[in-house]
C-alpha cells in the first residue's frame, strides 16, 4: 500500500476510502479481499456467516488489516472481530443514497433534508445512520462523533461524484448520538469541525455537535384544520400574538443544567400560552427563531440550524405538540424564519467546505454590513435549494402555517446599508439584488403549490413594489407586507404630545394614499419595545391615566384600521418596561385594573375584529374604508367607515387624539337610524373615566360632510368609539321608514354618490 495513502488514512485526510477499504477483488489471481482500517487494535479478524473467523495481516507502517479469500468469486457479507468485539464493517456497504436522489440539491423543491444530514436507516438487513453532506470543494470528510471517540481518521466519507456529496452509513449509531463533520478544505491545513447544515437536533450552546434523531413517532391531530387551510386565507381575520419564548414566562425551578434560565418547555408553553392566547381572540401566535441558535441575545436570528428546533425548550415532538395545541384551539402558528444571513460561528456554514460555499465570495456581497453576518449566495442552485427545503420542512414536518421572513428589504438591494464603492451593481448595473428576488419568487411559488392556506410574510421596510402581487403580476408573491411606515408614522404622532398633534395630522391620513398598494400588516412588534425605545405604555405621553387613556386610543385606531394586525407580547397590557430577552414579563401588573383594563380592551377589540367581517374582509380593498372627515387638524380627530364585502355591514369609527373633549361633535353617518357604541376605549370596564354620556344616538336630519345626516355628541378625549348602526339583525327594529334591504347594503343614491375619495 502506497505510503501516502496510508498517511492520509491515518490522518484523516484520504479522499477515497472506498477504493482501500472494505472488499476488493484480488490484485492478482482469482477470490477477493477484504482491507479494515482500525487503530489501535491488536487483532482483526473478517468473520463470514458461513466460514470460520480468517485472521488479518496488519501492515508494518499503518493499523490496515487486510485478508485474503481466493474461493470467494463474489462479494460476500462480512463482520469484524476487532480484539475479540464483533462490529461491522462501514466500509462493505453499497451507497444509500441513489443517483436521484442527488439530483434533487439542484431542484427548487428538493427537501434535500430527506437525503442530506443524519437519518437512522436499516441498510442491507443492518441497523445505523446513513450521514451525508454536501461539500464540494472539501478535499475529505470524515463523520466524528461520540460513537468513534471524536477521531477524524475513524471513519472517512465516500465521495458521490461530481454531486459534491459525502455518504456514510455508519452501522450501529442510533438516536442521541453526537457528531460533526470534520471537513478538510481544498488548500489541505488544519480540517475545520462543523455542525451538520440539515442537522434535525444540536446540542445546548455553548456545545455545537449536532444530534442523531428518530423519526417522529408523534401523532397528530390536526387532520381537520390542516384541511381546512387551503379554504383561509389573507381575507380571514389575522391578529397576531408575537411572542420570545423563553422570556414570555420561566419556571424557576426547571432548569437544563446549572445556571441556566428555567426555560419553559414547549409542552408546558402549549398548556399556558395556547389557552391565554386563545383567551385574549388572537387568531396567530407568531414565534420569533425557535431555529437552533448559538447566541441567546440573537433571539434566534442568528440561525445554525436551519431544520434543528432549538433544544432550549425540549425537542421535536415537543414543539408539535405545541402546534397541535395551538391548531386544537383554532390558532394559527407563524415562524420567524431567516433567510436573510447567518452567523460567522465556527461550526456553522461559513466557509464550510474551505471555500465560500454559502455566503458570497465578495464581501460586498456576501457579509452583511449592519450584523457583521454572512449572506447567502442566492445564486447558488444548492443555497436555494437548501433555503427552500428549509421553509418545507418547518412546514411539513411541524405543521406550521406561515412563515414571517426577516429583513427581506437587505435582500433585495445589493446597496443595503452599505456606501458608495462598497457594493458591486447587478448586471444591468443597478442596485436590485435580481438573485435573491429570483429566490423568494421561487420560495414563494413552491409553498404556495405544494401548501394553499400557507401565509408567508415579508417584513420589508422600502418602497419596493409589488412585494404582495402574484408572480404572474410581476410580484414577488409575498401574502403580507409589514406596513413599517404607518408604524413609524403613528408612533411618532403617539408620542408626541396631545395639544400639538394638529401639526402632525397628516401622520394619521398620508397612510391611506398608499394603505391598497400591498396586502398590509400592522406590527408593534419587538424592534419596537428594545434597545431604549421604551415599552408601547412608556412611549406615551401625559402623566399615568392618559398614558393608558393613549395606549387604548392607539389600539382602537390599530384595530379599525386596513390591515392585519400583530402586538408583541406585554404590550397587551401594558408592561412599563422595554422587553428584556433575559428577564420575564411583569405579570403581576395583570392584577392591577389600569393593565388589566388594557387586556380586556385587546380582547375585546379581538372579538370584535373577528365578528365584524367589515374589520378583516376588505383588508386590501379601498370599497372597504371611507372617509368621513380626515380634514379636522384643529381638534385632530379622523373619522371613518368600514365597510363588508359588497357593502352589506358597516361601522362607524371616530377617534379623538387631544386630551380635550369636543361637545357637540357631529359624525356624519350613511344611513338615518339610532347608532349604537359597540366600543368605547374609555369605558369604566377599560380602565377609563367612562365620560361618555350616551351608548346610543339617533341621527339628526342635515347635511354633514356630503352626507344627509349625522349623529351629535360630546367626543371624549383620548379615546377611539366604534359605532354600529342598529338593525333587526342585531336585535332592534329598524328605524321607520328603512327596508331591510336598506339596511343590509350600501345605497347607490346619496351615499354612494357622495362618497369621499380616501386622501
Amino acid at each position: 500500500m502506497p505510503t501516502e495513502t496510508l498517511r492520509g488514512l491515518a490522518e484523516g485526510r484520504y479522499a477515497t476510502p472506498f477504493d482501500v477499504l472494505g472488499q476488493h477483488p484480488a490484485e492478482e489471481g482469482e477470490g477477493w479481499i477484504v482491507r479494515a482500517w482500525a487503530p489501535g487494535a491488536t487483532s482483526v479478524h473478517v468473520v463470514r456467516s458461513n466460514g470460520d473467523p480468517v485472521l488479518t495481516e496488519r501492515s508494518e507502517d499503518a493499523p490496515l488489516f487486510t485478508a485474503a479469500f481466493p474461493e470467494e468469486d463474489g462479494p460476500f457479507p462480512y463482520r469484524l472481530d476487532v480484539d475479540g468485539v464483533e462490529i461491522e464493517d462501514p466500509y462493505r456497504f453499497l451507497p444509500v443514497l441513489s443517483d436521484v436522489d442527488l439530483t434533487r440539491l439542484r431542484r427548487d423543491d428538493g427537501r434535500i433534508h430527506e437525503i442530506l444530514g443524519a437519518h437512522l436507516t436499516e441498510w442491507e438487513g443492518v441497523h445505523g445512520t446513513v450521514f451525508a453532506v454536501w461539500a464540494p470543494h472539501a478535499r475529505a470528510v470524515s463523520v466524528v462523533g461520540s460513537f468513534n471517540s471524536w477521531r477524524g481518521n475513524r471513519h472517512p466519507m465516500r465521495p458521490r461524484g461530481s454531486s459534491g456529496v459525502w455518504e456514510l452509513f455508519v452501522p450501529g449509531v442510533e438516536a442521541g448520538a453526537l457528531y460533526k463533520y470534520r471537513i478538510v478544505g481544498p488548500r489541505g491545513g488544519e480540517p475545520a469541525l462543523k455542525a451538520d447544515p440539515c442537522g434535525r437536533a444540536m446540542q445546548l450552546r455553548p456545545d455545537t455537535a449536532s444530534v442523531v434523531t428518530a423519526p417522529t413517532r408523534y401523532l397528530w391531530k390536526d387532520k381537520q384544520w390542516l384541511s381546512g387551510r387551503p379554504g383561509r386565507s389573507a381575507e380571514v381575520p389575522m391578529s397576531i400574538y408575537e411572542v420570545h419564548l423563553a422570556s414570555w414566562r420561566r419556571d424557576a425551578g426547571a432548569r437544563p443544567r446549572e445556571g441556566e434560565p428555567g426555560w419553559k418547555s414547549y409542552r408546558e408553553l402549549a398548556d399556558e400560552l395556547i389557552p391565554y392566547v386563545a383567551g385574549l381572540g388572537f387568531t396567530h401566535v407568531e414565534l420569533l427563531p425557535v431555529t437552533e441558535h448559538p447566541y441567546d441575545a440573537s433571539w434566534g436570528y442568528q440561525t445554525v440550524g436551519y431544520f434543528a428546533p432549538t433544544v432550549r425548550h425540549g425537542d421535536g415532538d415537543g414543539l408539535r405538540y405545541f402546534v397541535d395545541q395551538a391548531h386544537a384551539a383554532g390558532i394559527g402558528v407563524i415562524l420567524d424564519w431567516v433567510p436573510a444571513h447567518f452567523p460567522r460561528d465556527p461550526h456553522g456554514l461559513g466557509h464550510f467546505d474551505g471555500t465560500h460555499l454559502y455566503e458570497h465570495a465578495d464581501p460586498r456581497k456576501g457579509v452583511h454590513p449592519d450584523w457583521g453576518t454572512y449572506i447567502f449566495n442566492y445564486g447558488r442552485a444548492e443555497v436555494v435549494t437548501f433555503l427552500v427545503s428549509s421553509a418545507l420542512y418547518w412546514i411539513e414536518e411541524f405543521h406550521i402555517d406561515g412563515l414571517r421572513l426577516d429583513a427581506v428589504a437587505s435582500m433585495l438591494y445589493l446597496d443595503y446599508s452599505r456606501d458608495e464603492g462598497q457594493w458591486v451593481p447587478n448586471k444591468y448595473g443597478g442596485r436590485e439584488n435580481i438573485e435573491a428576488t429570483t429566490f423568494l419568487r421561487t420560495l414563494n411559488a413552491t409553498i404556495h403549490a405544494d401548501h394553499p392556506g400557507v401565509i408567508v410574510t415579508a417584513e420589508e421596510s422600502t418602497a419596493w413594489p409589488r412585494v404582495t402581487h402574484t408572480l404572474e403580476d410581476g410580484g414577488l408573491g409575498f401574502d403580507l407586507k409589514w406596513n413599517m411606515g404607518w408604524m413609524h408614522d403613528t408612533l411618532e404622532l403617539m408620542q408626541s404630545d396631545p395639544l400639538f398633534r394638529s401639526g402632525q395630522y397628516d401622520k394619521l391620513t398620508f397612510g391611506l394614499t398608499y394603505a391598497f398598494a400591498e396586502r398590509f400588516l400592522l406590527a408593534f412588534s419587538h424592534d419596537e419595545v428594545v434597545h431604549l425605545k421604551g415599552s408601547m405604555l412608556r412611549k406615551m405621553p401625559g402623566q399615568l391615566l392618559d398614558r393608558f387613556a393613549n395606549l387604548r386610543l392607539l389600539y382602537g385606531y390599530m384595530w379599525t384600521h386596513p390591515g392585519k394586525k400583530l402586538l408583541f407580547m406585554g404590550s397587551e397590557f401594558g408592561v412599563w418596561h422595554e422587553w428584556d430577552d433575559q428577564g420575564v414579563l411583569d405579570w403581576g401588573l395583570v392584577e392591577e385594573p389600569m393593565h388589566k383594563g388594557v387586556q380586556d380592551w385587546v380582547a375585546a377589540l379581538n372579538e370584535l375584529y373577528v365578528e365584524e367581517a367589515s374589520l378583516h374582509a376588505t383588508d386590501f380593498t379601498r370599497d372597504g374604508f371611507e372617509w368621513i372627515d380626515c380634514h379636522d387638524h384643529d381638534r385632530t380627530t379622523i373619522a371613518y367607515l368600514r365597510w363588508a364585502p359588497e357593502w352589506k355591514d358597516f361601522v362607524v369609527v371616530v377617534c379623538n387624539f387631544t386630551p380635550r373633549p369636543w361637545p357637540e361633535y357631529r359624525l356624519a353617518v350613511p344611513f338615518e337610524g339610532r347608532y349604537d357604541i359597540v366600543l368605547d376605549s374609555g369605558a369604566q370596564r377599560f380602565g377609563g373615566g367612562g365620560t361618555l354620556e350616551m351608548d346610543a344616538f339617533e341621527t339628526v336630519k342635515g347635511p354633514h360632510l356630503g352626507r344627509d345626516q349625522y349623529v351629535e355628541l360630546t367626543l371624549p378625549p383620548l379615546t377611539t368609539l366604534i359605532l354600529k348602526r342598529h338593525t333587526a339583525r342585531s336585535g332592534g327594529a329598524h328605524p321607520e321608514g328603512q327596508t331591510e334591504l336598506e339596511s343590509s347594503v350600501r345605497p347607490e343614491g346619496d351615499a354612494k354618490r357622495k362618497r369621499r375619495p380616501s386622501r
